[in-house]
């Protein structure tokens, strides 16, 4: 007599592992960089929470005092915020948009590699904000120049071999289409 199968749930490495190595193709730019801007504005409920957390924190009155602290404080609530989802597969744009991130191999990221990809990720400020240091530029110049080096570095990924950001290339990483499974009707 055999014994009753026991339904299994499926655990979210399970679905990534059964991935096929023809799917790890990047998902188009326009889809890419759809994700990237939607992440952008729900960034902005991160970003007035943790202003707001740190605000009452340091009772700081004035947006400019303690601007400094402020900003180390956003890099690491932005840290956390993406190294633990990148580390389950995919945020919240990421899930709408149906891109997941996984590692060179197809598995899902370690903690370790998400969190270099999270400092790789900031190659699409970086650079222009370091080159316009010295130069004391007013903001809209700046601004300018941020966007064609974001333009510039999204570009750039269709000279990478399988279509992936440089960024990604350099963290050991690939972000891939992800058609969650169908849901079973009860």
């Amino acid at each position: 007599m055999q014994p009753a199968a026991t339904p299994s749930t499926p655990n979210a490495t399970a679905s990534v592992a059964a991935i096929p190595p023809q799917s790890l193709q990047a998902p188009r730019l326009a889809r890419r960089m759809a994700c990237w801007l939607y992440e952008g504005m729900l960034m902005f409920g991160v970003v007035f929470l943790a202003g707001y957390l740190h605000s009452t924190l340091s009772q700081t009155r004035n947006a400019l005092d303690n601007r400094h602290g402020l900003q180390l404080f956003l890099f690491i609530i932005f840290g956390i915020y993406f190294v633990w989802f990148w580390h389950k597969g995919q945020t919240l744009a990421m899930k709408t948009w149906h891109i997941r991130v996984l590692d060179a191999q197809g598995q899902p990221l370690s903690q370790a590699r998400a969190l270099l990809r999270y400092a790789c990720s900031w190659l699409w400020f970086l650079p222009p904000l370091v080159a316009t240091l010295p130069f004391q530029l007013p903001v809209l110049e700046v601004l300018v120049l941020l966007t064609g080096w974001i333009v510039f570095w999204a570009l750039a990924s269709r000279l990478h071999p399988q279509g992936q950001f440089w960024h990604d290339a350099l963290a050991g990483t690939r972000l891939v289409s992800h058609t969650p499974p169908a849901r079973a009707k009860a």
